[in-house]
């Protein structure tokens, strides 16, 4: 039997890649999708089919609510930055980052993975692109990693944990075109944090832009569906 590692899934194109590398690495992937007041939960549905189109059997719903917390455009009354330039895109860390996001998907992930007696973690962050949000470094995977050993009953007795950010290092075209030999279908994923009320992707915020031009990039055709007169 394959060992299971548990992947953060969020029906985006990152986490969507971060699963096909898992099940290519011989894992047996439990995945861990994170409601959490999101204003783009359409990305919830696409993870759905993801899970379901990879044949992933053990898929789980954890519900946080965010908006609680706020602080960020996708959980608050704060509108989604639109038209931005890369350069800009490249200055301070922007409101769309969600107030330690990462840390509490690990941290469910971690206990996830200790219940179902499994040891390696998928995330699928990226520092090239865009390296605005703080806990997509590196050095913050790592420094989870360390924590892990001494906040688990696992770790404390002997289990060695592996955060596995295997997007890390790779633009974005560049993750497309690992997908694409991999077979992911890009048309089931969600990038757009501010989508309309048909889930369809609005073409200018961040996300949007990132991912249109790592598709350009990749001489791969983007088959995202835009809002109307968008593209």
């Amino acid at each position: 039997m394959a060992k299971r590692a548990v992947v953060l899934l969020s029906g985006g194109l990152d986490s969507t890649t971060c699963l096909a590398m898992a099940k290519a690495d011989g894992f047996e992937p439990v995945c861990l999708s994170i409601a959490y007041g999101q204003r783009h939960a359409v990305e919830l549905e696409r993870a759905k089919k993801v899970a379901s189109a990879m044949g992933v059997r053990d898929v789980r719903v954890v519900t946080v609510d965010l908006r609680q917390v706020g602080g960020s455009a996708l959980t608050d009354d704060i509108p989604v930055p639109k038209d931005r330039s890369e350069d800009a895109m490249s200055h301070d860390v922007p409101v769309t980052y969600v107030p330690a996001r990462n840390a509490l998907f690990l941290s469910l992930a971690l206990g996830l993975a200790e219940v179902v007696g499994a040891t390696d973690l998928y995330i699928g962050v990226n520092a090239v692109d865009y390296s605005g949000y703080p806990d997509c470094r590196p050095e913050f995977i790592r420094s989870f990693e360390a924590m892990a050993q001494l906040a688990t009953k696992a770790g404390v007795e002997g289990a060695t944990f592996k955060v596995h950010a295997p997007l890390s290092g790779l633009t974005k075209a560049q993750i497309i075109q690992a997908g694409v030999k991999l077979g992911v279908d890009y048309g089931m994923t969600h990038s757009c944090y501010d989508p309309d009320a048909q889930g369809r992707a609005c073409g200018r915020c961040d996300s949007c832009l990132l991912r249109a031009k790592g598709f350009q990039e990749a001489g791969v055709p983007d088959p995202t569906v835009y809002t109307d007169g968008v593209r």
